[in-house]
């Protein structure tokens, strides 16, 4: 044993005990343990006998020096295991001088735990048969035989700065799948190497090589799970090759990060895993990162982005067994042949959280000018350490664990070793790779051979070569915030608002006590006047005349008087009027003067006297007069009515609808949601922001308020916060295409272009998934293909913001309930519609998109008649839910991840995005120009007023979906908007045509009956206001058919229309109007005279109309009170 050197730190092995153990001779064999490590013999045990119970006995102790400095360094640690060799010593027979041994298997002890910052650890490794043991009996039992294995150091290997700055990195070669066909598994032997390059500490590079790769035929695909084996060459026990506990489980190709991971890739896939010629490997390389290493890798990475990773094949040679003997050079033994390089895009390493990337990647003809133009590597594995190669490369070199010293004579002649380990001469001391500063000089090292002098390696090309590859990493380079972390930061921003208790006082409750008081002081007055008349003068009270009234009257005072009654009455209402005072009028302060107190009494006064009459009613119903029923308007209505008051332009209608649907329901985030929006529209941002908070304070989970927040904080300059909000949606949904996106977005703003790939790249994967799933689906249905929403929930009873999920991921056939309308967009909706007719269409219309009734349902204010300058940056508004959707029965997938992105910006008026994303769907593979993408850019310019520039991109959508009605709708509003209504007029005619509605016809409709009115074509425009009544009713529509049938002199139904839009907006000035007018020509004086009254009131201001009404007045000689 060599003594430990004073600098060096010794790592203990001990062996205490076998079990299970059996030999080849004899139920008690002799046996010994041979420890080896680094190919150096540790030393051997005594030989002990095995127990008849298979049990024995060793406490074998034996150690190495580990020393960073020299010899044995934290890399050997980290990929080479201590190998444990039982060898069985058979008896003596007759003449024979020296004893015979036989191998019974081997144990592999993995030392990784001393690089996690262990100092010992007790370990059962199994004891793997050689061919040919007697152990081998004991594969298929329940029991295996094992060694039990303590491993020991003084104190920790590494330091905690190592512990927690280091890393370890694990590279797993699966296969080279598709090679060419050159490749025969005959004729002379080829060694297949693999060689990579990982920053070291300093200016060195650790390489890592994989060799003796084997060439199959195919035939079938590689089993999986399969185990992990070491990189080292003969180990005697096959199943001692097999890393514990490490498996190849492969994967779904879409899940990879390589280059063949698209769906038109998995035919070729397919055929190369299961026909093709392959050489596997299925070996799994480690490598200690130190600290100085980590920050090296991660910026190599960062400035390289791209890794080498270079093939070759090399020829073995065999060597005789004499010593003295000789052999020829072969023509193919002095040069490498098909040296080719893959390029693994190591950035996803990059990514917060990422671990681990694996992948299939293109395999290249190894051309340095191109390697150095992807990589800035100019310095080759094989080409530059090629003599080393081939010195190496012959079959009887030294390359077995149990090769030093040799452990017997038989041993010795059986043995057969095919090749000297690489690593002795590439270890980093040895091999000068040049490290990132070398490697990014201008020129290269040398002048590389044109394409044509790498024939071979461009055989992998025409053969479609790829390699597969895995590379993990212990810790991930770029930490990821936490969920929890992510949560407590926004719930420190916006902390949770739970209801707030009622409060026992507070004006509601004064006035309350005020009516009981009232009800109480009115029952005892009651019974006092029932003892002094009976019960009989109530019921005959009618009859009395006001003479005995009056006289009942007085004697019931003069008794409440004298009684003291009316005394003990006054101060048991005092108490309830001084509430009032205090919580209803604020007055808690002497008066400044007696003119004000007169002032206040006054008004006091009434509002008692008035109370008191509300209090009396309850007590007494029999003799309230029944009030007439009123017209309830759902939130559906009002957000309806929101909408059509701001295409009116009337903001302040609209905030009124708004503000009522938030006191009807405060707990309700879709209603801040909408008044959120609402503000956006308006540039109102910091109510904006106030809105889509109390939203998330109401649910911190809700994904779209996270992503509303995160918005806002973007526009409003609050980067950190935008950034924990778009994390949190991702990390609460990472199915959410969406909010993927949006962070992408985010990081390209903060110019950080990794995590951007990073984003973009998981957005496609979750929408790439999304449509194979929504694939799945149709393909299961029988017809209809139902919405699959992004979380694998039903989204029917969802609310257009999707309080459980994102989007939809396949369209469908849908039918709302008349009761039960969804809010469609005109933007989003005519984007749906676009792609439904465009699988209709002869075009070749590539884009297709959802159905979305989180993102899509919502009317767009493009069509307003009138937008100032100031709100060119505004975008659309939401609309009812009592808007139908259209029935869908084509199968619709969103396109590209921007453009499902743009459906949910232009939703919220986000303007300033939706440029940004436009730009990114332009310059997509996938995206490009479409139909849709030529529809929001309409879109936009109809919001600035450019009327040339949408009625061009309406053209260019026209053409590539001629029979789209949503682009006819569009096309409708832009003409009614430049004030050209017959064009409109023919737009309008012909998208109502359609078999397929577009996808908001609600201002359609609207639209046309307003121009029928305009051309006096009142039959037209009363069957079309009758179809919008029909649809989605409104104040609006029933104003319209009540005009086309007052017009049509139908007074009856153009008074029930007009009732109706009374009913749903008493402060509309024009139904006022038009309510004289049906009055006045039906000789109602009284009715008409209140009817106008309110017009003038509400200040009518269509001066026509007003003049109508004065000509009638003056034909019938009433209606003018001022007259």
């Amino acid at each position: 044993m060599e003594q430990v050197s004073s600098t060096g730190r010794p790592v203990q092995i001990t062996v205490t005990d076998g079990y299970d153990l059996k030999g080849f001779k004899g139920d008690t064999p002799v046996t010994f343990i041979r420890a080896e490590f680094n190919q150096v013999v540790l030393g051997d045990s005594a030989k002990i006998a095995v127990s008849p119970e298979g049990t024995a006995k060793y406490n074998f102790t034996c150690n190495f020096e580990f020393n960073p400095e020299g010899g044995v360094t934290l890399h050997d640690l980290a990929h080479k295991p201590v190998f444990l060799t039982m060898t069985e010593v058979l008896p003596k027979e007759k003449k024979q001088k020296e004893e015979k041994t036989m191998i019974l298997g081997q144990a592999v002890v993995d030392l990784l735990p001393l690089l996690e910052g262990e100092s010992s650890f007790e370990t059962m490794v199994p004891l793997h048969p050689v061919p040919g043991s007697p152990l081998e009996a004991l594969r298929s039992g329940i029991k295996q035989c094992s060694l039990e294995v303590k491993v020991f150091v003084a104190e920790p290997l590494l330091t905690t700065a190592q512990i927690s700055g280091g890393n370890l990195l694990k590279v797993t070669l699966e296969a080279a799948y598709s090679v060419p066909e050159s490749f025969i598994p005959m004729g002379l032997l080829q060694n297949f190497m693999v060689g990579l390059q990982v920053p070291s500490a300093g200016e060195k590079d650790y390489p890592i090589f994989f060799k003796n790769g084997t060439l199959k035929l195919g035939g079938e695909r590689e089993p999986v799970p399969r185990p992990k084996k070491w990189p080292i060459a003969n180990i005697l026990a096959p199943g001692a090759n097999n890393i514990p506990d490490a498996f190849i489980v492969g994967g779904p190709y879409e899940e990879e990060e390589g280059e063949l991971n698209h769906p038109e890739d998995r035919e070729f896939r397919n055929q190369a895993e299961c026909i093709k010629k392959r050489i596997t490997w299925d070996l799994e390389s480690r490598c200690y990162l130190d600290p100085p290493a980590v920050i090296s890798f991660q910026k190599r990475i960062a400035d390289c982005r791209f890794w080498p990773v270079e093939i070759t094949r090399v020829p073995l040679v065999t060597v005789p067994k004499g010593k003295s003997a000789k052999f020829e050079k072969t023509d193919d033994e002095g040069r490498l042949s098909f040296h080719g390089v893959a390029y693994v895009n190591m950035v996803p390493l990059l990514y917060p959280g990422v671990k681990r990337i694996r992948g299939a990647f293109h395999v290249y003809p190894y051309l340095g000018s191109t390697v150095y133009e992807k990589t800035k590597c100019s310095f080759s594995l094989f080409r530059d350490t090629g003599h080393h190669l081939i010195q190496n490369n012959k079959i009887g070199g030294i390359n077995s664990p149990v090769s030093k010293p040799v452990i017997s004579k038989n041993l010795k002649e059986e043995k057969t070793v095919k090749e000297k380990d690489m690593e002795a001469r590439s270890r980093p001391g040895d091999v000068q790779a040049p490290s990132i500063k070398s490697q990014s000089s201008d020129t290269p090292l040398e002048v590389e051979p044109s394409l044509c002098n790498n024939p071979e390696g461009q055989q992998y090309v025409e053969a479609g070569t790829y390699i597969v590859l895995e590379i993990e990493l212990d810790k991930a380079l770029v930490p990821k915030r936490m969920p929890e972390e992510l949560a407590r930061r926004v719930k420190e921003m916006i902390p949770p608002r739970p209801p707030l208790t009622r409060r026992t006082g507070g004006a509601q409750k004064a006035v309350s006590d005020y009516h009981m008081q009232i009800k109480n002081i009115s029952r005892a007055i009651l019974n006092e006047y029932h003892r002094m008349f009976g019960k009989q003068a109530v019921k005959v009270g009618s009859d009395l005349d006001s003479e005995t009234l009056e006289e009942q009257k007085c004697q019931l005072n003069y008794e409440l008087n004298c009684s003291g009654k009316y005394f003990a009455f006054k101060e048991q209402l005092k108490h309830a009027v001084v509430k009032i005072v205090r919580e209803k009028y604020l007055k808690t302060t002497a008066f400044e003067s007696q003119e004000e107190l007169q002032k206040f009494i006054s008004e006091l006064y009434v509002f008692l006297v008035d109370q008191m009459h509300v209090a009396l009613n309850q007590a007494m119903p029999d003799d309230v007069q029944g009030t007439p029923s009123t017209i309830y308007t759902s939130s559906e209505q009002l957000r309806l009515f929101a909408f059509e008051a701001e295409v009116n332009e009337n903001y302040e209608m609209a905030t009124v609808y708004y503000e009522e649907r938030l006191v009807r329901e405060p707990q309700n985030l879709e209603h801040w949601l909408d008044y959120g929006a609402f503000c956006l529209l308006t540039e109102d941002n910091i109510k904006a922001q106030e809105c889509f908070r109390k939203a998330l304070s109401l649910n911190q989970n809700h994904i779209h308020s996270l992503l509303l927040c995160g918005v806002l904080a973007v526009l409003m300059e609050n980067y950190e916060q935008a950034e924990i909000f778009f994390e949190d949606a991702t990390c609460l949904e990472p199915t959410n295409v969406v909010a993927w996106t949006l962070l992408g977005l985010y990081y390209e703003i903060q110019n950080n272009d990794i995590r951007m790939e990073m984003a973009f790249h998981e957005a496609f994967k979750q929408l790439q998934a999304r449509v194979l799933q929504a694939q799945v689906t149709k393909q299961r249905s029988t017809g209809t293909v139902e919405y699959v929403e992004e979380g694998g929930k039903d989204d029917s009873c969802l609310g257009p913001w999707g309080i459980t999920s994102g989007s939809s991921t396949a369209a469908v056939k849908v039918e709302v309930p008349a009761g039960l309308g969804a809010p469609l967009s005109i933007l989003d909706g005519f984007l749906d519609e676009s792609s439904n007719l465009q699988s209709e269409s002869h075009e070749p219309i590539l884009s297709v998109q959802s159905q979305d009734p989180t993102t899509s349902q919502k009317p767009s204010n493009t069509f307003m008649k009138e937008i100032p300058s100031k709100k060119e940056a505004s975008e659309c508004q939401e609309s009812s839910t009592c808007l139908h959707p259209t029935l869908y029965s084509v199968s619709q997938t969103p396109a590209t991840i921007f453009m499902e992105t743009i459906r949910f910006l232009m939703k919220v008026n986000a303007v300033q995005y939706v440029h940004r994303v436009l730009a990114h769907e332009l310059l997509c593979p996938h995206g490009g120009p479409s139909c849709e993408y030529y529809l929001v850019l309409a879109q936009t310019h109809l919001l600035k007023k450019d009327f040339a520039k949408a009625e061009e991109y309406l053209q260019q959508a026209a053409q590539m979906d001629y029979l789209n009605p949503n682009v006819w709708g569009v096309k409708g509003h832009l003409y009614f908007l430049s004030g050209n209504h017959a064009e409109a007029k023919a737009c309008y005619e012909r998208t109502i045509s359609f078999v397929v509605d577009a996808s908001e016809m609600h201002f359609i409709f609207l639209r046309l009956g307003q121009i029928y009115l305009e051309e006096k074509e009142y039959e037209k425009a009363k069957k079309t206001y009758l179809q919008v009544c029909k649809r989605s009713p409104s104040c609006l529509t029933w104003l319209g058919l009540g005009i086309a049938c007052y017009k049509l002199d139908e007074l009856t139904e153009a008074e029930d229309a007009l009732s109706e839009a009374n009913a749903l907006n008493n402060y509309n000035a024009e139904v006022w109007a038009y309510l004289a007018l049906v009055c006045l020509k039906a000789g109602r004086q009284l009715e008409a005279e209140q009817a106008y009254k309110y017009t003038m009131k509400l200040k009518l201001k269509d001066e026509s109309l007003l003049a109508e009404i004065h000509m009638v007045q003056e034909t019938v000689g009433f209606g003018n009170p001022s007259f």
